[in-house]
């Protein structure tokens, strides 16, 4: 069956196997002898053909155990799909369930398929998604277990126009016993081999998603977050990229995790040199109770193959998520410039001072006025108010309504900040409900930043606090709603669920998260939500789908921007990245760089300010207004063009970074160029150009004459002298394609 030539799903019914071919790439399953599934090959597409079973063999070998008498069948030495543990596979498995007799073997066949157009919606889940049924193929294969009347649902989808393919699982119990879920992967794969380097995304608060590679090594290597959210340690997403494969050439395998809370990406490689990629929630201390007539649905892996290095697979993401995951109003608009108030007053502001800086940012020609934490309750520090959120008098006495409108009458949109999934302990809320916090009887509670967590696993908590920020959204002429959350969890328990059900609170909460996102983009569709958690401690394709865009970190320093921004590029497109020019010193490492500089790396994100602007030097003012007339210029083609990493911070020395971006049609690119620290009488430095068309004649702002793509991309970009430039230098190229009536021009002069 088939519905595009670049999406198709065969299956051969005499060979018992499943052809999977997207646009480059194909996937091949196989019913093995046992009737659970094989996984016979992923990788670059190739054509289809009356039997795959040259690439399936079964192969005795010393010290395995075997599934039937007198023969040599083992899944201990197959490729497979969905493994399970127990049954001569000593692998870590993909799933395992623990039953009233406390076995945890189960065998799980296959029992149909059926493959449809479209991809069907994953129930109270963030997950990609079609506009028209022909964008893309979905397969969906049904495992049972008889003895235990349980089914497995797994899920298959691949996209007409993308290299990528969504998987995820979901198990039903139509039997009588109840059924503990100790472990439930999102997906499993094995590889042929283990020839690879594993690249992921790792960090800290203030340096999230620096670049990590490490070459595969028998045993498991794994990334993780037991935190209750995914973490700005280690973001839920890994590639396997071959030795030789670099940015823009070579195999690259992309895995990303459509989720927020705890999570696994883990490699194992065996002792046949076999590796094994599993990612989903994380096993560790989660359980879920299963009972009758009950299912559970897994969050939704989308596994990318590129041929084209990291850069081609980054694409992919980049194409796949800021089109169908991110949704709504705003996905493809131009998003406004905005300023942020935080740096510039903290918790110290009264209306008349946020309306001082509001009039200065419009003149300069900012769209968005942002205020940010200490408007509600009693909330003149850290220490008081979170989930009281309604408004502080005595600092704005029009209330948010009054000073929202007073905003829209200077002609400028107005945002606000929450923190809803928090709570202070000197607040009302806390003081009325004390039990809807996340904690355990008996025991201390810690609290980080002076707050606690709210137990989102609970209905009644949500809906509390969905009808106070739905009032505020509905009285005042709100546009932007900034929804931060700066704490991870401890002591991990809810009131309202019984002890056997204490192992699922983290992953209820993630649920409860998503509903309140639900019923917020749905009620009030025209508000942009932008995503942060402390910075980038939540950036996740998760919260992708509700906000499109997110905090990349309360770093701001631009010099620490480009580590930080070029690792999140590996992942996510340049209309999810947050980027503000901040003060000087920056607040948070007291680096001087200059207005130029801060803006040139910022320009590659969506694109703000965040200082008191009624401080700059008439010099400085005119320079912001340059800055953002450039940025509404070619704000549309950057967030929607084609990103590439030219000069990585994480290679060499990593003193000179680069990248660019090209508009879909080609005819315009941005280049950044960066030097951190100066160097004496340097050389002469040229940058090879990306994605440009060879035949274009390209002019450069600044250089005389004209350049055609061929002479930019293998010959390259001259850059301008760096000698004497000194410390923390940036230069942005733009290029702009001549069209044909200017060449006339240009030969006739």
């Amino acid at each position: 069956m088939s519905f595009s030539p670049k999406a198709m799903i065969r299956f051969n019914k005499k060979t018992k196997e499943f052809h999977l071919q997207g646009k480059d790439f194909s996937y091949i399953i196989k019913i093995l002898k046992n009737n659970q599934l094989g996984q016979l090959y992923f990788g670059k597409k190739i054509r289809d053909r009356k039997s795959f079973s040259h690439l399936y063999a079964i192969r005795s070998r010393p010290l395995v155990a075997c599934v039937y008498e007198g023969d040599s069948f083992s899944l201990d030495t197959l490729k497979q799909e969905y493994p399970s543990y127990g049954t001569t596979d000593f692998r870590e498995p993909a799933f395992q369930i623990l039953q009233e007799n406390g076995s945890r073997i189960t065998n799980f066949e296959y029992q149909h398929h059926k493959i449809y157009k479209g991809k069907p919606k994953l129930e109270g889940l963030p997950a990609t998604y079609v506009e028209k049924g022909e964008e893309a193929i979905t397969l969906e294969i049904s495992l049972y277990d008889k003895l235990i009347d349980t089914e497995i649902q797994l899920l298959y989808t691949v996209f007409s126009e993308w290299n990528a393919l969504a998987r995820s699982a979901r198990v039903v119990n139509h039997g009588q016993q109840a059924l503990n879920l100790t472990r439930i992967m999102s997906a499993s794969i094995d590889f042929f081999d283990s020839q690879f380097e594993m690249v992921h995304l790792s960090g800290s608060w203030g340096r999230e998603r620096y670049v990590k590679m490490r070459k595969l090594q028998p045993g498991i290597q794994s990334i993780s977050s037991t935190r209750g959210a995914s973490s700005s340690q280690h973001n839920p997403f890994i590639a396997l990229k071959r030795p030789d494969a670099t940015e823009h050439r070579g195999e690259v395998y992309g895995f990303s995790l459509v989720y927020s809370g705890n999570f696994l990406a883990q490699v194992e490689v065996d002792h046949y040199d076999v590796a094994r990629v599993t990612m989903g929630i994380h096993p560790f201390d989660f359980n879920w109770l299963l009972g009758q007539g009950e299912s559970f649905q897994t969050p939704e892996v989308v596994m990318v193959y590129s041929d084209q290095g990291l850069n081609g697979m980054s694409q992919t993401y980049h194409q796949l998520y800021r089109t169908r995951l991110a949704k709504g109003y705003w996905r493809d608009k131009e998003r406004p410039v905005l300023i942020n108030n935080w740096e510039a007053t903290y918790f110290h502001f009264d209306e008349e001072k946020l309306i001082k800086i509001a009039k200065t940012a419009k003149e300069l020609g900012i769209e968005l006025f942002v205020l940010d934490d200490g408007w509600f309750g009693k909330r003149n520090d850290s220490k008081t108010s979170l989930g009281d959120w309604f408004v502080n008098n005595r600092k704005l006495p029009s209330g948010i309504t009054g000073l929202a409108q007073k905003i829209n009458d200077l002609g400028m949109r107005f945002g606000l900040w929450f923190e809803p999934e928090m709570v202070s302990k000197a607040s009302r809320l806390y003081e009325q409900h004390p039990d809807w916090v996340i904690k355990v009887p008996g025991r201390r509670m810690s609290q980080g930043r002076n707050q606690y967590v709210l137990d989102f696993s609970r209905k009644e908590v949500v809906d509390h606090i969905y009808g106070m920020m739905a009032q505020i959204l509905r009285e005042a002429p709100i546009s932007y709603v900034k929804w931060d959350m700066n704490r991870y969890m401890t002591e991990i328990g809810s009131a309202d669920l019984p002890p056997e059900r204490q192992r699922e609170v983290p992953h209820r909460y993630i649920l409860g998260v998503y509903d309140l996102y639900e019923r917020l983009t749905t009620e009030f569709p025209h508000v942009l939500f932008e995503s942060c958690a402390a910075g980038g401690a939540r950036f996740d394709p998760g919260m992708l789908y509700y906000a499109p865009q997110t905090w990349t970190s309360d770093n701001t320093d631009a010099i620490e921007r480009l580590k930080i921004q070029y690792g999140t590029s590996f992942l996510y497109p340049l209309s999810a990245i947050g980027a503000h020019v901040t003060s000087v010193p920056n607040h948070q490492v007291k680096r001087i760089t200059s207005l130029e500089t801060r803006a040139h790396v910022a320009f590659f994100g969506v694109f703000g300010y965040e200082l008191d602007v009624t401080k700059l030097s008439e010099k400085d003012k005119q320079k912001v207004k340059e800055q953002i007339a450039f940025y509404k210029k070619n704000r549309k083609w950057i967030m929607n063009g084609t990103f590439y990493r030219i000069r990585s911070p994480f290679e060499d020395d990593g003193n000179i970074v680069s990248w660019m971006v090209v508009s879909e049609d080609q005819k315009e690119a941005l280049v950044g160029y960066y030097q951190v620290l100066g160097t004496a009488n340097p050389g002469f430095s040229r940058i090879l150009l990306k994605g440009l068309r060879t035949d274009y004649e390209y002019e450069i702002e600044g250089i005389d004459g004209t350049y055609f793509g061929d002479e930019l991309m293998y010959v390259g970009l001259l850059l301008e002298d760096a000698k004497g430039k000194g410390d923390f230098y940036s230069k942005i190229y733009k290029l702009k394609a001549i069209q044909s009536d200017e060449k006339v021009g240009m030969k006739n002069r």
